[in-house]
């Protein structure tokens, strides 16, 4: 990749980073795997490799660089940081929640946040959700927040209906 940007989200992998690049560069459109590293017989005695294997991959996400890092198993990803897909239609939110949720923890899905096979965190969100929240009226607001909590993946539809007030969702129907 020919530009450094100057924050780039290192994800580190036991040993499966190019595996979780092609994976997420399979989901997002206008992205690219980048260069790989491999570790070599230097520094063996700290990271314990074998020489050959990967040790880094670049990729990009629409357009967002990313490094992925098989540093083995001493770390592992959880809820405290997560990457925010947001999305201008339900038929977004349904791609990136079944394509991202798949092989992962159903029982860490709730509010629009979802973990993938990876353990990696992500929320599915609308921007009209944002939109909703945003406004000065803290009624409607409230109602959308209410709705908002009680779905896992969140539907556009049921969130405006709230906003407006036209509908009262109860947890048993939005599970």
């Amino acid at each position: 990749m020919a530009t450094v940007q100057p924050i780039t989200p290192c994800l580190w992998f036991d040993s499966q980073a190019e595996e979780a690049a092609r994976y997420y560069t399979g989901i997002f459109k206008n992205s690219k795997l980048g260069t790989i590293s491999r570790y070599t017989e230097a520094g063996r005695e700290v990271h314990g490799r074998p020489p050959g294997t990967v040790m880094t991959v670049e990729f990009e996400l629409n357009g967002q660089p990313f490094t992925a890092l098989n540093g083995g198993p001493v770390f592992t990803f959880n809820e405290a940081i997560s990457f925010q897909i947001m999305c201008g239609t339900q038929e977004e939110i349904d791609d990136y929640w079944n394509k991202l949720s798949e092989g992962g923890d159903p029982n860490s899905q709730q509010c629009g946040w979802l973990k993938d096979k990876y353990g990696v965190s992500w929320q599915v969100v609308p921007t009209a959700l944002v939109e909703m929240m945003n406004d000065a009226d803290k009624e409607k607001s409230g109602r959308a927040m209410e709705a908002m909590l009680q779905m896992k993946k969140l539907d556009i539809a049921k969130l405006k209906r709230a906003y407006a007030g036209t509908e009262r969702t109860s947890t048993a129907e939005t599970r």
